[in-house]
């Protein structure tokens, strides 16, 4: 569930279609006319999603916007320093055009992408997503989204996936992956830490010699 707004032109857009919408949940033709003076029903929103939309906007003003952009940029270069740290590469090679709230890595070669999935959710209670279509057994999706974006969470999937990879006789350095993913904290704090005492720095503003 998501809020949406149109504008006045969009809205004669829609109206001015010629073909039926294919999507029952986004065909705001239908959905228009519960605001508007036929009042009719599309559906019936059910309440408990009301309350989830409240829920996550309280959580987002209480974090606040900035401190939510920068949590999730910490954890997904630590996630990504472990994952490189234990041998594995990146889909997306490019820093900058990957997700903060996904990381897309290349399943190594000899290691059966459904076993590592199944062995994560079995002994560890962690869900990652294969690849679609050509991408089918060649790629995992590991999501660090919301709430789920936490440091303890990137340090246990790095450890439960290094121990799924030992166990299909992929060869990386023991912890290595955690490792590298709390010393990128680390300098995270750091350069935060630096920033910081930079801006508290008093200045002397009409000093005089």
């Amino acid at each position: 569930m998501a809020p949406i707004t149109v504008s006045p032109r969009a809205e004669e857009v829609i109206k001015a279609r010629k073909s039926k919408v294919q999507s029952w949940y986004f065909d705001l033709t239908n959905t228009m006319s519960m605001w508007g003076s036929e009042r009719l029903y599309h559906h019936t929103p059910p309440i408990s999603l009301m309350f989830a939309l409240r829920e996550a906007m309280r959580m987002v003003v209480e974090e606040s916007l900035e401190v939510r952009w920068e949590r999730h940029r910490q954890n997904q270069h630590a996630l990504i320093a472990g994952v490189e740290a234990m041998g594995l590469s990146c889909f997306v090679p490019d820093m900058a055009d990957r997700l903060p709230t996904v990381t897309s890595v290349n399943v190594p070669e000899g290691v059966d992408d459904v076993k590592v999935r199944k062995q994560l959710i079995s002994e560890f209670g962690i869900e990652i997503a294969g690849g679609f279509g050509p991408l089918k057994g060649k790629m995992w999706r590991l999501g660090l989204m919301g709430f789920v974006s936490q440091r303890r969470n990137v340090l246990l999937l790095l450890a439960s996936l290094e121990k799924c990879l030992l166990d299909q006789g992929f060869r990386t350095s023991p912890g290595a992956g955690v490792g590298a993913a709390v010393r990128s904290y680390a300098q995270s704090q750091n350069s935060s830490a630096s920033s910081s005492a930079s801006a508290q720095q008093p200045v002397a503003v009409g000093a005089r010699k």
